[in-house]
């Protein structure tokens, strides 16, 4: 009976071992998963930075998580949707830790009730719906290798909810719908000046497309609200310049886009006031007639074949019924002649808004001839070692901002027209 209580407690042996090792290691993986969410949480009861000393997080985890700023509520400052705004900061270290890229979010407009009640489903309209970890690559990476100017710095993204360009400011009651972007900076703004933005030494406002509009219109506010005069302020507008364009029926869509956002949103009151003493609202949410009256420099980077605005402004469906266009705007290698053509005159028309800017010493063009939209938040773009990022005059982007921003060189590069550039990431 011994020998065969003996046989079958080493028969279970086996067994009971494996289950043993199965537990132990559901216990680590939990207590993993607890440490991590004590980690989140804790990032986001501090408001995301500003935490001097802190263990730097390895380049390779470049997934950011969300803050949500509750703060703002009461301030009035949310989203479309009424929930509150939000950010993501990875924090600096080093001898970046008291320098700060802030990053505005783009992602279009909506002008009318309906693509407005649309985006409140989206992380464009509601911050419920937003990612809660997002990766910082560009010109927000933390990789020297990606980002060799700025990876040690605090960089910060602020989430894009109120369709317009974070410049409107009202509440409409039959809608139901919060338009209250120019809260949303301010309070933002206020909530990384107490996390140790206000001691900055260096502070670059960036963003692309919608947000590179946003980063013209806020670039001056920005500067007054940094409390010492000694910190460089400085802006890059990424995919930003939009222009009043003829659009291929010989309309301006986007003037009257842009009218009923400003109508709708109330942003008049927000739009720098050396355009608006002179000139109509909606006027003054195009760059080209704001950014000769800023006078915090500006880097403007940009192609001159912008396919947002080629698809969106200059050859949109109500403009294009016959489809004459649809090819065109999504493959350039299938524009004709006469396409081409227009196509080069919205490039002189880029060109020419930019001329009185680019005589500023303090101003900074990257205006390359490629069929593109937003260049600098893509490692690809921005600072690709293995391909190469665009280039003007032997020199990519990343090198031309960063030689812009700390006056290692004078950089106000446009480029030869399509099709001479052979250094372009085209993406139609």
């Amino acid at each position: 009976m011994a020998t065969e209580r003996n046989a079958a407690a080493s028969a279970k042996a086996p067994w009971v071992s494996l289950l043993l090792l199965l537990l132990l290691l559901v216990a680590v993986v939990a207590a993993g998963c607890c440490a991590g969410a004590a980690d989140v949480d804790e990032q986001m009861r501090r408001g995301g930075g500003g935490r001097r000393g802190s263990r730097r997080r390895r380049a390779a985890d470049v997934m950011v998580p969300i803050t949500i700023l509750n703060s703002a509520v009461h301030k009035g400052a949310v989203c479309m949707d009424g929930t509150p705004p939000a950010f993501h900061l990875d924090p600096g270290s080093g001898a970046g830790n008291r320098n700060w890229v802030v990053n505005l979010e783009g992602g279009g407009w909506c002008n009318n009730a309906r693509t407005c009640r649309f985006r409140t489903g989206s992380r464009h309209g509601s911050s419920n719906h937003m990612e809660r970890r997002i990766a910082f690559t560009g010109i927000m990476s933390a990789a020297p290798a990606d980002n060799p100017d700025f990876h040690s710095w605090n960089r910060v993204k602020i989430r894009y909810c109120d369709s317009a360009s974070f410049a409107g400011d009202t509440y409409d009651e039959a809608l139901e719908l919060h338009f209250r972007g120019q809260r949303i900076w301010e309070a933002a703004i206020e909530h990384l000046l107490a996390a140790g933005m206000a001691s900055a030494k260096q502070v670059l406002l960036t963003g692309c497309s919608a947000g590179g509009l946003a980063a013209i219109l806020h670039c001056d506010q920005l500067r007054a609200l940094l409390p010492d005069a000694a910190t460089t302020v400085k802006c890059l507008a990424d995919g930003g310049l939009f222009l009043d364009a003829v659009d291929v029926a010989g309309g301006r869509s986007l003037r009257s886009y842009y009218g009923d956002v400003v109508a709708m949103q109330k942003v008049a009151p927000n739009l720098p006031k050396t355009c608006t003493d002179h000139l109509d609202a909606t006027s003054c949410f195009f760059p080209q007639n704001i950014i000769d009256g800023i006078k915090t420099p500006i880097f403007l980077l940009n192609a001159a074949y912008d396919v947002w605005q080629i698809e969106q402004s200059l050859a949109p469906n109500a403009a294009d019924p016959s489809g004459a266009w649809r090819a065109c705007k999504f493959n350039r290698s299938a524009c004709n002649a006469s396409q081409l053509k227009f196509l080069q005159g919205f490039r002189d028309q880029m060109v020419a808004a930019v001329r009185s800017f680019s005589e500023s010493r303090s101003n900074g063009l990257f205006i390359n001839s490629c069929f593109a939209h937003c260049q600098s938040e893509l490692t690809a773009t921005w600072n690709n070692e293995a391909g190469g990022s665009p280039a003007l005059h032997n020199k990519g982007i990343a090198k031309s901002v960063g030689d812009w921003y700390f006056g290692r060189a004078e950089v106000k590069a446009i480029d030869c027209p399509y099709p001479c550039d052979k250094t372009c990431r085209h993406i139609i």
